[in-house]
């Protein structure tokens, strides 16, 4: 199981405890005996070595300990003080707890009706064993807990002050409340069934419960019938009773809703036959909540309703709470599990695209690799133009190459042009075809490029170098998806989709005028950067070993492999012919040793060789200097210039004529 999948795990059981300790804590009739289970099922939320839980004893005052076997009994009972500690949850490792060997800890506060009633801690021997992440969720695991001891301590003042109403079943019904929201994720499939058991305490026809966001929005609404009118959409003023966090309305045909818009809403409530309202109004993760109870009889709400509707309130604000802790975790399980697919399919396409030319395979384990593999992957499944930018050998036609084979169009042909081998009509003609008689030599006619990639891929090489009139007639097939034939009339759809490739920035060839602005935009949808070899060292080894392979079969007596001194010959080179140059100077040197070892000396790499320089963008600047260069140490010799640069030599003189470049006539 990969390190992904295995987070993904250990969420889910997280959000299991999660449900396990509200079913252990709704099914405990004494507060203090789901205490019991409360170590085990909190030792899979967050992992640690003791765990202290001090509660504050409502009548007494002393403080009820409940800690990890070993703790020491003084810490056990909360002689340590621990209540005055920090007011707020947070990363906290006291001196006496550093003396015994932790080193790391957090501690979050219990608070009950807005009073500290006690405190959690949680202690690991790992150094950096908690996060905000494991904050968090001991946060929420004390919420759970905080709603239980109110729900405790509300039903034992309920028994002591034996109230007018008997409230002797509230207990079972909080408990059957409990239970019924733990089984679920989303409040509103039982939202009826909640009405019901809620009716039990406090008699009601109609129950709802409406979430803003920060906005002012309703984020989540639920209701137990439609007989009520729509109540969420309204403006209202202040409400009595409201800064109190309740507000209590007696009857609605003597007394007005502090609701502004609609204006017509209290005539429709009435119309409906309800006659008083009780509202509780509170706060969950940063959001506004109301549960609104409604009755048809008058007079039916009293202040004595409120603690036991407040309880319901937390209740089904820590209901929704768990709600959001689970997509959340889902959210964060759901994005890990597509982050290892991805790399899964970026694994899978770089072993399936094996073709014959080793320059054609994805190999590579770099960062910097990967990362360009997997923005490739995820362009792959689009129809979208990618623009492709890096120093001419980085492998952009091997990127290329990766996404058609990753792509819906894999069944369809890849057909590749070289913009800089052509002069500038042989490449309208090559790339758009030509109808006969449309030049002199055009016998008969012939379909361009465009035409045979129908239904695939067509890449552009070194697009730079594309001439201004091809430039307008290719911003045309990309803006309409159509073109002509040179000498031709007829419109044909191009049903292709494009990637480009260049060598160049592109920004500073528009800022001078030799590159269209518009034909630049239209072609930079989606860009890949591919980063030179000397920036990706860790790739430099696995490449010659593939390229070596890839040699010895066309060979009778291939190399037997590479020695040490040439390996950290390699690594030293700075190739400025990048990934080409490497597989030239591999083949060179297999030819050298005859069957033998590859030595260093068989590489013959020029230590003084300049790559192209890294502190700029300006990537005409360093090819001129590195054409200049390898120029005067050939003496002028093109052939052996391009080899060294791991170039054709028709690329070499478009580079010359690029650059202005007057070089000594060849030896």
């Amino acid at each position: 199981m990969s390190l992904d999948a295995g987070a993904a795990v250990v969420e889910a059981d997280r959000i299991d405890a999660f449900h396990e300790l509200l079913r252990t804590l709704a099914g405990a009739l004494d507060f203090r005996e789901g205490l019991n289970r409360l170590g085990d099922i909190c030792g899979r939320i967050i992992p640690h070595d003791e765990a202290r839980l001090v509660l504050l004893n409502e009548e007494t005052g002393a403080c009820e300990g409940y800690a990890s076997p070993g703790t020491p009994e003084a810490l056990r009972r909360g002689e340590d003080k621990p209540l005055e500690g920090p007011a707020v949850p947070g990363l906290f490792l006291g001196e006496q707890d550093r003396s015994r060997g932790y080193r790391a800890g957090l501690r979050v506060p219990v608070v009950v009706d807005s009073q500290p009633s006690g405190v959690l801690v949680l202690l690991s021997r790992q150094p950096d064993a908690y996060s905000e992440h494991e904050l968090t969720l001991a946060t929420r695991l004390v919420e759970y807990l905080a709603v239980a001891l109110s729900r405790d301590r509300l039903a034992e003042r309920v028994r002591r002050a034996a109230l007018e109403r008997d409230r002797t079943s509230n207990l079972e019904s909080s408990v059957e409340l409990l239970r019924t929201i733990s089984e679920v994720l989303d409040i509103r499939s039982v939202f009826p069934r909640v009405s019901e058991i809620v009716a039990k305490v406090i008699p009601h026809d109609h129950l709802q419960l409406v979430f803003r966001d920060q906005t002012g929005h309703v984020a989540l609404e639920a209701r137990s019938n439609e007989e009520f009118p729509d109540f969420h959409r309204v403006t209202v003023t202040s409400t009595p009773g409201r800064e109190e966090g309740f507000s209590i309305n007696q009857d609605l045909t003597k007394e007005r809703l502090p609701i502004t818009d609609p204006a017509d809403l209290q005539d429709r409530i009435v119309a409906a036959g309800f006659r008083s309202l009780l509202a509780i109004h509170t706060f969950a993760r940063e959001q506004e909540m109301s549960l609104g109870f409604s009755s048809k009889r008058a007079n039916a709400f009293s202040r004595d309703d409120v603690p036991v509707a407040r309880l319901v309130a937390d209740y089904i604000a820590l209901a929704l709470s768990h709600e959001q802790l689970a997509e959340a975790e889902r959210r964060v399980a759901e994005a890990r599990a597509r982050e290892e697919r991805l790399a899964a399919r970026v694994k899978s396409l770089a072993e399936e695209l094996d073709l014959k030319s080793g320059l054609s395979r994805a190999i590579g384990e770099s960062a910097e690799w990967k990362e360009v593999l997997k923005k490739a992957t995820q362009v792959a499944e689009t129809d979208t133009t990618v623009l492709l930018q890096g120093e001419s050998g980085t492998g952009k036609e091997v990127v290329a190459r990766f996404i058609h084979r990753a792509s819906p169009r894999k069944e369809g042909p890849f057909v590749a042009i070289n913009c800089a081998a052509l002069p500038e009509q042989l490449l309208e003609s090559e790339l758009f075809g030509h109808e006969r008689g449309a030049f002199t030599g055009a016998l008969q006619a012939k379909p361009g490029q465009i035409e045979l990639a129908s239904g695939g891929v067509l890449f552009l090489d070194e697009v730079s170098e594309m001439s201004p009139s091809a430039q307008a007639k290719f911003l045309r097939v990309l803006q309409e998806r159509e073109f002509q034939r040179l000498g031709g009339t007829r419109v044909l759809k191009a049903q292709v989709r494009v990637i480009a490739a260049t060598n160049r920035d592109l920004r500073k060839a528009v800022g001078s005028g030799e590159f269209r602005e518009d034909l630049y935009y239209r072609l930079q949808v989606f860009e890949i950067r591919i980063p030179p070899l000397r920036d990706r060292k860790s790739d430099v080894l696995p490449l010659a070993e593939a390229f070596l392979r890839d040699i010895a079969r066309s060979f009778a007596r291939p190399p037997a492999g590479l020695t040490s001194d040439a390996k950290e010959a390699l690594l030293a080179h700075r190739w400025p012919g990048n990934v080409r140059e490497l597989r030239n100077a591999l083949e060179r040197a297999a030819i050298l040793c005859e069957g033998g070892l590859i030595t260093a000396q068989h590489l013959s790499l020029d230590p003084a060789l300049p790559a192209a320089p890294t502190t700029t963008t300006d990537l005409n600047a360093g090819e001129r200097r590195t054409i200049e260069q390898v120029l005067r140490e050939t003496r002028g010799n093109k052939a052996e210039a391009a080899r060294r640069l791991g170039i054709t030599r028709i690329q070499l003189y478009t580079r010359l004529r690029k650059h202005g470049l007057d070089v000594p006539v060849e030896s």
